[in-house]
């Protein structure tokens, strides 16, 4: 397939454009010029020296990954931005990036992904930023207690020695859940305002703590890495159905 072509769909599947204003990632094609063809597609969660050899290793020509390198903040290649930027042109590698977008799809992103292995029911978007929703909120089928559903998503999730912990300050059974993945402890508030049981995110700063106990909502810190690779492990499939050859890296961080 073309590589404008693949670009394109995946720009248009995942709404690329419209978070162009509320996104410090540079989403969509970071790195490379959009000629020539693309035969084998390497999807990671973050674009690292790790992820970049294995890729260069088995012959990929694209990567498309949720963590890219540029938030806008480039103004000299140097250190590691040059060794990586280094590493993909001279294995003819270009890079793909899906930050927001693939965090707020509702049936492909991260909390899709999550809301799925939960099995919640009537989803709605949930954790809004600007005009859109990066996450998802829902009620389960069975009522649990917060410790359960720690033990479920610790046996689910793939935290590497990271676990999963739980803030353990509101209700004792939970039937109404909202998501924001990886850093998303800047929407602790809406999920008290939309009266929810729990909050799942995958790391918050020390603050949350205090403000979680404070305001009485159980929370569910689940790892970064963990609750963010329901996305790039989504779109691998879809790309896999247009008839590209796609190969899925994972390096868990435990963070």
């Amino acid at each position: 397939m073309k590589t404008k072509e693949l670009v394109d769909r995946l720009d248009e599947l995942l709404g690329t454009g419209r978070f162009e204003e509320i996104d410090s990632s540079a989403n969509g094609l970071q790195i490379g010029t959009g000629e020539g063809t693309v035969s084998h597609v390497v999807f990671a969660e973050d674009a690292s020296m790790e992820t970049i050899e294995d890729a260069a290793s088995i012959g990929a020509d694209m990567m498309v990954v949720h963590h890219g390198i540029t938030w806008g903040d480039i103004d000299r290649i140097t250190g590691i931005n040059y060794n990586r930027i280094q590493a993909l042109i001279g294995s003819g590698i270009s890079l793909y990036v899906s930050h927001l977008p693939l965090d707020a799809h509702q049936e492909l992103g991260n909390a899709a992904g999550l809301a799925k292995i939960l099995e919640l029911e009537e989803r709605e978007p949930f954790g809004r930023l600007g005009t859109e929703f990066i996450g998802i909120m829902g009620k389960v089928k069975n009522p649990c207690t917060p410790e359960r559903l720690r033990s479920f998503l610790a046996g689910e999730l793939d935290t590497g020695d990271g676990g999963v912990k739980l803030l353990n300050f509101g209700v004792e059974e939970i039937t109404k859940i909202g998501i924001v993945t990886g850093a998303g402890g800047d929407w602790l508030g809406e999920a008290v305002e939309k009266e929810l049981d729990v909050f799942i995110t995958g790391e918050g700063k020390a603050r949350i703590y205090h403000e979680a106990k404070e305001l009485g909502m159980n929370v569910v810190l689940a790892g970064h890495y963990a609750t963010e690779t329901f996305g790039v492990f989504s779109l691998e499939k879809i790309v896999s159905e247009w008839g590209i050859k796609t190969t899925c890296i994972s390096y868990p961080t435990g963070l």
